[in-house]
């Protein structure tokens, strides 16, 4: 399988990177600095300078892509929109499937997620809106959003499983989920689609 990841120097889009090189994966990996996507080289690797406010870079990178997962997030500094300007690149370039990184809470999952979790998410401000934005973008283009708890450290899960939100255990906070079990998930649903169009959540166990 040949997959493209977004946002590939980011801690989940190394996770993605490097799990998808692990499992055999051809890998297009695109960041604004590719010197900075530091997994160990191979030859089913290549990294490619893109940036989702560059529309046409993404779409040069993009270009004949059957699968795209996005681990792209929002950096310190940046201003609000990148997610917002990644998927309408990523939706404009015609990737087979796209499977994006969203947050338990936004959008979607707010209900599910619970009155103390929204109200702590909404001082996220412009933020907030843009990671709605950009989630509603990719369901509407019948791609997969993948809503996380918050992220923790360690490997992946070897029990994981990914629910919809209609079976997503009702908890007074999200439970916590590493970074690697994350993109362990995204990457099951690149093999194995099940959540086309919908919000998935990875739960470790």
């Amino acid at each position: 399988m040949h997959v493209t990841i977004l946002a590939a120097s980011g801690a989940v889009g190394l996770a993605l990177t490097r799990q998808a090189l692990e499992r055999g994966f051809t890998v297009t990996a695109l960041a604004r600095t590719p010197a900075r996507i530091t997994v160990p080289d191979s030859p089913r690797l290549t990294r490619v300078a893109a940036d989702v406010r560059d529309p046409a870079s993404i779409a040069r990178a993009l270009h004949g892509s059957e699968v795209v997962l996005s681990g792209l997030g929002v950096a310190k500094g940046d201003k609000p929109g990148a997610l917002t300007a990644g998927s309408r690149a990523v939706l404009d370039a015609h990737p087979g499937t796209v499977i994006w990184l969203g947050a338990y809470g936004t959008g979607p999952s707010a209900q599910a997620a619970g009155l103390a979790t929204r109200t702590l998410l909404k001082a996220m401000g412009a933020e907030l809106t843009d990671k709605v934005t950009a989630d509603a973008a990719v369901l509407a283009a019948g791609g997969t959003v993948f809503h996380s708890g918050p992220f923790a450290g360690g490997p992946p899960s070897t029990t994981r499983r990914t629910v919809g939100l209609d079976e997503t255990p009702r908890r007074f906070f999200p439970a916590r989920i590493s970074r690697e079990t994350v993109a362990a998930a995204m990457l099951d649903e690149a093999e194995t689609p099940r959540f086309s169009g919908r919000v998935a959540v990875p739960l470790a166990a």
